[in-house]
């Protein structure tokens, strides 16, 4: 096995044209629009990690009969870059995502791909595609995932893998453009349970929330909330964020990394910008009733959901098949809006970087 791969250029054939990209990056919505390439590294149990390649984006060849259609053993990350003022490009920390990758590979009994060539593949695609990092408040989504490709019909780890990287323009996460959303409080379906992939950032789990989602989606609601799968009373996470809660006397809390939420590389910088700022934070429990409670007493002034793609994003009603509640006037809170500003100036090199977590690619 090398963790020193070489990778291999092809060219691209017939790149978009830079009108057509400049049409589709005016407007891009969300995971829609996509970069001229990707990048590629095999994996087989024989050779190692093998034939690093960067590609002319296009369809990947799959045998009926590759493992994961029939057991499942993938895994995906996203993380974003970032166009500086001078040109240049960044990434926010992303070597915790590529720890994070590692970790989700050795809960679903895959190869952990090394972290250098995690960074590596990243870095080449985003520096290729360079032209397609939309200016403002756009960014380039970026898709990692690896997925087991053996071909057989067996319940056992593969021994054969894909890893990719491909690249989406993206603006906004949440299609209504609104400062805060709605979530719905899902009481009959779980994300995850303890001792369960919920803390690997694996397909299945988000398989496991579309239908509590499509439910949300019923009520007019634009998340969904789960709660724990043992005692159905603790708030966990949403369908693809975590969740803080801002209290009348300045502190916050949100809930406990115990191996049924994914620990998020947002909701980790938030915990130490907020504490940089002298905000009181607790990693605890905090129950939908005590929710409820807190935002009808006034005890509860803000909430909010983080995660790479919402950013951070003000929760303002919550939505259960009781009824429902505002949080503060239903709009994002000041300190909801104080630490967006504090993390996106730094993503986006528009403020001091005191814990060295952005990396410039160009």
């Amino acid at each position: 096995m090398s963790d020193n791969l070489k990778f291999a250029r092809i060219p691209h054939p017939s790149p978009t044209p830079a009108a057509k990209r400049a049409e589709l990056l005016a407007n891009p919505g969300f995971g829609r629009v996509f970069s001229d390439h990707m990048v590629t590294i095999k994996y087989s149990d024989a050779e190692g990690w093998h034939d690093a390649k960067i590609e002319p984006r296009g369809t990947i060849p799959m045998d009926p009969a590759a493992a994961v259609l029939h057991y499942a053993q993938e895994i995906f990350e996203g993380l974003k870059a970032y166009r500086t003022a001078d040109g240049g490009a960044t990434l926010f920390r992303p070597e915790q995502n590529a720890r994070r990758f590692r970790d989700s590979a050795e809960r679903l009994a895959m190869p952990k791909l090394p972290e250098n060539l995690f960074l590596d593949a990243c870095n080449l695609l985003v520096d290729v595609d360079r032209d397609w990092i939309p200016t403002g408040d756009g960014s380039l989504y970026l898709r990692p995932f690896m997925f087991a490709n053996e071909i057989f019909l067996g319940v056992k780890p593969s021994s054969n893998y894909l890893f990719s990287v491909i690249a989406s323009s993206v603006g906004s996460y949440f299609k209504s453009g609104a400062d805060a959303v709605s979530v719905w409080v899902s009481q009959e379906f779980t994300r995850a349970a303890p001792g369960g992939t919920g803390a690997a950032k694996c397909g299945g789990n988000y398989a496991a929330s579309l239908l509590a989602q499509s439910e949300a989606t019923r009520h007019g609601c634009d998340q969904v909330v789960f709660l724990d799968a043992v005692e159905r009373k603790w708030i966990e996470e949403l369908g693809g964020m975590n969740v803080f809660f801002v209290f009348n006397d300045g502190s916050m809390s949100t809930p406990p990394l115990s191996g049924t939420i994914l620990p998020g590389v947002t909701r980790s910088s938030l915990l130490t910008l907020a504490k940089d700022k002298g905000i009181k934070v607790r990693e605890e429990k905090y129950s939908y009733d005590q929710w409820k409670a807190d935002a009808h007493s006034g005890k509860l002034r803000e909430a909010f959901a983080c995660g790479t793609a919402a950013v951070v994003t003000a929760i303002g009603t919550v939505r259960a098949p009781e009824g429902e509640f505002k949080i503060g006037n239903g709009g994002a809170g000041t300190r909801t809006e104080e630490l967006k500003s504090a993390l996106t100036d730094i993503q986006r090199s528009r403020a001091p970087d005191p814990h060295k977590w952005v990396h410039r690619v160009f």
